[in-house]
């Protein structure tokens, strides 16, 4: 078990915090992680750390103004974020009643988990072309930047469009960014899954490449059998 323990790092005496200090909630959503401060995570600066924090308020404010339901306290509960990186996405949603399961793929980049973490956010690993442990939740809302551009190369994008049907509410509502060229083959599938969705602009306006789909799981079961079905089946049995 030991490679799978990740040891606190070293400190020179007894006061001093293994990892550094955290700042109290709710500063500590905002507050520049550890891990980020003392350059623990390659690449990412304190100016990632804060620009990427008011890239997601604005993006999830515009969100807002695409799925009403998003927009209506107290109508979601449970939201998933697919690909976390920093949190941001749940951060921006501080002041609504909602929980967010921030994920952070295995096979994304940079392990991020830890910064999520030292936000004071919850999350967990998770392969997306495998099935994912949601007991005891099903969630209302899923928020999948990325995600399909990552596995490409790895494994058929219904399969996952599959899983996110499965651990999604009736009712419950979808948000995919991707380059529109993704996005029209994500939606060829979703149609057949009897997913409502359109595709709308990048928050920045329609000259951007990356678009968003929104979608909405429905209520739907098989139709009812005809009677020229009901006959055969009556005449097979006799």
């Amino acid at each position: 078990m030991e490679s799978c323990l990740t040891p606190l790092p070293e400190v020179s005496n007894i006061k001093e915090v293994s990892g550094g200090q955290l700042a109290k909630w709710p500063e500590r959503l905002n507050a520049i992680p550890p891990r980020i401060s003392s350059g623990t995570l390659e690449g990412i600066t304190k100016e990632t750390f804060v620009e990427n924090s008011e890239l997601w308020k604005n993006r999830v404010e515009y969100y807002k103004t695409i799925d009403y339901q998003l927009a209506e306290t107290g109508r979601y509960r449970n939201l998933l974020d697919m690909n976390a990186y920093l949190g941001g996405f749940a951060a921006a949603f501080v002041d609504d009643p909602v929980w967010v399961m921030n994920v952070v793929p295995v096979e994304a980049e940079k392990n991020t988990l830890g910064a999520i973490y030292e936000r004071g956010l919850i999350g967990t690993y998770q392969n997306w072309c495998e099935a994912m442990s949601s007991y005891p939740r099903t969630y209302d809302f899923i928020h999948a930047d990325s995600v399909f551009s990552l596995y490409k190369d790895r494994c058929e994008m219904q399969y996952i469009l599959l899983e996110m049907d499965r651990i999604l509410r009736p009712q419950g509502s979808v948000i995919i960014r991707e380059d529109i060229d993704m996005l029209l083959k994500i939606k060829s599938i979703t149609d057949g899954m009897q997913w409502e969705s359109r595709i709308v602009d990048h928050e920045k306006g329609p000259h951007q490449r990356e678009k968003i789909l929104y979608a909405v799981k429905q209520y739907w079961t098989a139709p009812a059998a005809t009677d020229n079905n009901q006959q055969s089946e009556s005449e097979s049995e006799s």
